[in-house]
């Protein structure tokens, strides 16, 4: 059996995402390819393990770029010459494209699985999202022969289109095993960075981009300037992106800038989250968070916008609190959980709880499933 991964980007999507979905493939004996942008800073560094070939498919991460029609034909070259059982794509580009050039590929019995890691339109998007995204994911649908989603919203939206089948699957799952509470971490990093036992560390984790919406949070600790609780406060960030200089000027701006400390990408987020108080997480749009889901592994009570995917893991008052999108209600929000630690433990406890259901064992499972029970998938490939 032979397996394609598709994606627009390696470092920011495969690598983060789909290694053990790799890895299960080898272990089954199966032959695995990657095709995908290189996007490392330097194309040198770029290793995809239990890869057995990768192709550098020169994706263009907007739909209007006109690169994308070179990706297109080096990619369609690559599924015709492949001879794949399955044709696995993701991301909005690379998957269109994946979809279009597999045209041929499916007549002769490839089989294509499109996961969508969250549509573009979505309940709130603006006008111009459901005019681009939907008519382009409602007609490629015809051409998938399993449309995977990852969340409910999404899912229930999907079983409208066309595709041959369209399934949920609780996101690309998280390795509980890596992401756990483990409370004997919390001080040793606390000194590394440079914290003392008793503050309060809030921690963010996503790309410094407007969709991860940083800037309501900054804004929301300003607001708590003239509180007792704010000389302990702190604001760790993780993540780099294009607006870092930014926000470290409206940090500087507002007064708070030795409050907040921006720590660049790390590979150290399970020990930050078991370091921090409050997971703090104000998307505008996600799919279904893996960001939130390892917090919740590891015990960190979140504070999180109400949209899609936060919505399918948090429940109000019970494992997490929503906030509104505006500066008053996250301080206020951060101000109670400051203030009440037995809201703080009820909240984590649950959170452990909940996120045993996204385990990467069980959904590494049942995608097998989906893949075993796809039609001619466990014979052999027509030719």
């Amino acid at each position: 059996m032979k397996v394609l991964f598709v994606a627009t980007v390696v470092q920011k999507h495969i690598m983060e995402f789909h290694v053990p979905y790799l890895k299960m493939f080898k272990e089954h004996g199966w032959e695995t390819a990657v095709a995908a942008r290189n996007d490392y800073d330097n194309p040198a560094d770029c290793h995809i393990p239990y890869c057995d070939h990768y192709y550098d498919i020169p994706f263009e991460r907007s739909p209007f770029k006109t690169g994308n029609i070179k990706a297109y034909k080096e990619l369609k070259k690559v599924i015709d010459d492949g001879h794949y059982d399955i044709v696995h794509c993701h991301t909005p580009v690379g998957a269109a494209l994946t979809r279009l050039a597999a045209e041929d590929a499916r007549k002769k019995g490839s089989k294509v699985f499109y996961t969508a890691h969250g549509f573009h339109f979505y309940d709130g998007a603006p006008l111009v999202n459901w005019l681009t995204y939907y008519p382009v994911e409602k007609y490629l649908a015809r051409k998938t022969d399993v449309l995977i989603t990852i969340n409910k919203e999404d899912y229930n939206r999907a079983k409208k289109f066309k595709a041959g089948k369209v399934v949920y699957v609780p996101g690309v799952g998280i390795d509980l095993s890596k992401f756990e509470s483990k409370p004997y971490i919390r001080n040793q990093k606390r000194q590394e960075l440079g914290f003392k036992e008793d503050d309060f560390l809030l921690l963010s984790v996503g790309e410094l981009i407007e969709r991860k919406n940083h800037r309501v949070v900054l804004e929301a600790i300003a607001r708590l300037k003239g509180e007792t609780i704010y000389e302990h406060l702190y604001y760790p960030i993780c993540g780099i992106g294009v607006l870092e200089d930014e926000l470290n000027k409206l940090a500087s701006d507002l007064g708070i800038e030795d409050h907040v400390h921006f720590l660049g990408y790390r590979h150290d987020i399970s020990d930050l989250c078991n370091a921090a108080d409050v997971f703090v997480f104000m998307s505008h749009q996600e799919g279904l968070p893996v960001a939130l889901m390892e917090a919740m592994a590891c015990g960190l009570p979140a504070i999180c916008s109400k949209i899609r995917g936060n919505t399918d893991l948090i429940e109000d008052g019970k494992n997490g609190l929503f906030a509104k999108n505006d500066p008053e209600d996250v301080s206020q929000k951060i101000e109670k959980l400051v203030k009440d630690p037995e809201l703080r433990r009820k909240l984590s406890a649950n959170a452990l709880q909940t996120i045993k259901h996204y385990d990467l064992s069980s959904i590494e499972d049942e995608m097998m499933k989906i893949y075993k029970s796809s039609e001619n998938l466990g014979g052999v490939r027509a030719k």
